[in-house]
């Protein structure tokens, strides 16, 4: 997904929950003074405050999503708003993680995400990518541009409104 983004000229800021390495959610960044927010928690603030859309990529966990992607996620909100996301989903079963992404979907939206209509599932994740993540299927690549074709419109869209009319609440 990183490849297909930049070779779309996008600037890509990829997240890690095991490398942002959160405590369990006490206190929300909105919580911390100007300034007193730990610093890898204002280093994410700010990608997420610049970032046009968002692709939530998020492997099936006992029918839902990881644990540490939703805490990590918790921990902002506002500076979500109003920006895209395509949900990107595995399993190392059949059907590609759809449970979880159909969760994750209320999730981003109750975090004032829209979600793109169209959800990226991967099935039998260790037969479709090798080591390196490359596609071992034909027809992933072609999804790709599909889903993505649909993310960067709605990018357009919601970037358009927020210059234009701002934050409504």
């Amino acid at each position: 997904m990183i490849d297909q983004l930049q070779q779309r000229n996008h600037e890509v800021i990829f997240a890690d929950a095991k490398e942002y390495n959160f405590d369990i959610l006490d206190r929300m960044y909105k919580e911390y003074g100007k300034g007193q927010a730990p610093a890898k928690m204002e280093e994410l603030a700010e990608h997420i405050r610049t970032a046009d859309g968002f692709i939530v990529v998020a492997g099936e966990y006992n029918h839902s999503i990881q644990p540490g992607l939703s805490n990590l996620m918790d921990h902002y909100l506002e500076e979500y708003f109003f920006r895209p996301a395509g949900i990107v989903s595995y399993s190392t079963g059949s059907f590609g993680g759809v449970r979880a992404a159909i969760q994750l979907r209320s999730f981003l939206s109750e975090m004032g995400m829209p979600t793109i209509s169209s959800i990226f599932t991967i099935s039998k994740i260790a037969d479709s990518l090798d080591e390196a993540g490359v596609s071992r299927e034909a027809v992933l690549p072609k999804r790709v541009g599909k889903f993505l074709d649909e993310l960067e419109w709605y990018e357009e869209a919601l970037q358009r409104q927020r210059k234009e009319k701002g934050n409504p609440f």
